[in-house]
């Protein structure tokens, strides 16, 4: 059976950088997507129609200057910026390292790239930054009188690195290069690099991607990122799509043309992402069965979880918010991680563990006769027997394809659990004895005495009654500690003391019963 094929797509998008719309080339391959920066780019032009940021006007005039005084675009002025006394002319600049920092500047070029030693960027806050005479795009002739005009790229941090606490830099100002480092240092902070040992193949040049238009490119790997949108950025157009990375630390926000153009590349996304999450489950057992107790993940990605937070103002629905977390489902346990673990420690470190046999699927909402994407929110909700008492959750996935397959895996699981587990023992006292309650999926209910220790342990339990599934009339608690069943044998109904929260047992119960219920049906 062959594996099947990711979806190939490009075309004109836009790409949200430093609060600006930027318009790009898109390349989605199998496992990458390569965004390729328009050679004309501009931080104030708009494209593809749109007027407005995610949170402005881009016509507001106090935006012009933005370049150079905006904190999140500090270090990448535009050449309108530049005093034209400086441009072209010799400069000499004094600099004071910092304790932390050293001179706060990134440099790129050098004679084995037949260029110049080039500001590429200045850090906010650090020593250059205090000097407000140095420029993105300032060529280093010398530093301290060492001659820097034929020198590689090494041998220039290292005269930097050597120059001591007070440097002299000599410096000539480029108009020409600058374009390039503020299309370079944009490009550079959207998406991110591959950080996981599930390895991707290393993506060669993309012809596609390298047309006359395009110079800057970024590559971003798509296995196991989440591709969401209406997350962080509020779209009533239905226009823009979220990439966030494994992580959770980095993102890559794309708007297209239309509704029907983003649903188009959604869907594209999407598909790829899926059949790179497949490999990755193959992956993740891998690792997991080096494990004690190894569990086998039969299915994970992300999803939105409903959160209460405490800042209602930055929410629109009275106090709640979405939340995006991992979820793995393996053959027995729910797992809930902030990011993709990769690890074995990781995969060890969920910040949330429920048991299938304890949880069921309360609500799936799919409505219908509706468009494929973004019409409505498609969420499904679960409920889980703890020894705190009942826990709910409320989740939220992007397509009807994804609420199925979480449903049918949530609703799956649990049965088989049912079916791998078997039976499950707890004790409890009744009418003043102590003994031990076994459910048994196939048997039913079994009450035994439970010698205690010091008694006669090697004597038979006695047997104090036992019932199969099909006379079992109903079962109630009072979710502190009893637990009552009633088996319509003339004796009433028989209640049992666990001395913890019954709830667990009563879930159990409930996914016994389905279990028995769903195989009778498919094998009747």
């Amino acid at each position: 059976m062959m594996a099947a094929a990711g979806v190939a797509k490009s075309g004109l998008l836009e790409v949200l950088a430093r609060d600006q719309w930027c318009r790009i080339l898109a390349t989605l391959e199998e496992e990458t997507l390569t965004i390729s920066l328009e050679d004309g780019y501009e931080p104030n032009g708009v494209s593809n129609g749109g007027g407005t940021g995610p949170t402005e006007q881009n016509n507001n005039p106090s935006k012009n200057d933005s370049l150079r005084h905006s904190d999140y675009l500090h270090g990448v002025q535009g050449p309108d910026t530049i005093p034209d006394a400086i441009a072209n002319q010799k400069r000499v600049v004094k600099v004071i390292k910092h304790e932390v920092g050293g001179l706060g500047v990134s440099i790129k070029g050098g004679k084995e790239n037949k260029m110049p030693i080039i500001i590429s960027k200045i850090f906010k806050g650090l020593a250059a930054d205090h000097t407000e005479s140095l420029y993105v795009g300032d060529a280093i002739l010398s530093v301290n009188g060492e001659d820097l005009r034929d020198a590689t790229h090494d041998e220039a941090v290292r005269a930097l690195k050597k120059a001591g606490k007070e440097v002299s830099l000599e410096v000539k100002y480029l108009r020409e290069v600058t374009p390039y480092f503020r299309r370079s240092t944009v490009i550079g902070e959207v998406g991110w690099d591959t950080p996981s040992p599930y390895v991707i193949k290393e993506p060669g040049a993309n012809p596609r991607a390298t047309r006359n238009n395009f110079t800057e490119m970024r590559t971003i790997p798509l296995k196991l990122c989440y591709v969401t949108s209406n997350l962080t950025v509020n779209d009533p157009e239905h226009r823009t799509i979220e990439l966030h990375s494994p992580d959770s630390r980095s993102s890559c926000i794309l708007r297209c043309k239309d509704a029907t153009s983003a649903s188009e590349w959604f869907s594209a996304l999407q598909a790829n992402v899926s059949l790179l999450t497949i490999q990755a489950i193959a992956e993740a057992n891998d690792i997991l069965r080096a494990m004690p107790g190894s569990r086998e993940i039969k299915h994970m990605g992300w999803v939105c979880e409903q959160v209460l937070v405490k800042e209602m103002s930055n929410t629109e629905s009275g106090g709640s918010a979405w939340k995006p977390v991992f979820v793995a489902i393996t053959d027995k346990d729910i797992l809930m991680y902030d990011s993709v673990p990769f690890t074995r420690e990781e995969w060890g470190k969920a910040f949330l563990v429920h048991g299938l046999l304890a949880t069921r699927l309360l609500y799936s909402g799919s409505p219908k006769g509706l468009g494929p994407r973004h019409q409505v929110e498609l969420t499904f909700g679960t409920r889980t027997g703890t020894r705190n008492g009942i826990e709910a959750h409320l989740f939220r996935v992007d397509t009807r394809r994804d609420l199925g397959a979480w449903t049918r895996h949530l609703v799956q699981g649990s049965h088989n659990a049912a079916v791998l587990v078997k039976e499950i023992v707890c004790a409890v006292t009744w009418q003043g004895k102590e003994a031990k309650l076994t459910i048994h999926y196939e048997n039913g209910f079994t009450l035994t005495s439970n010698p205690q220790e010091g008694q006669n342990s090697s004597s038979k339990s006695e047997v104090y009654w036992v019932y199969p599934y099909e006379k079992l009339r109903y079962s109630s608690d009072d979710g502190k500690r009893l637990m009552w069943l009633d088996f319509g044998a003339g004796e009433g109904e028989f209640e049992l003391d666990l001395h913890t929260c019954p709830k667990p047992i009563v879930f159990i119960i409930h996914t016994f019963l389905s279990a028995k219920v769903t195989r009778m049906g498919l094998f009747a």
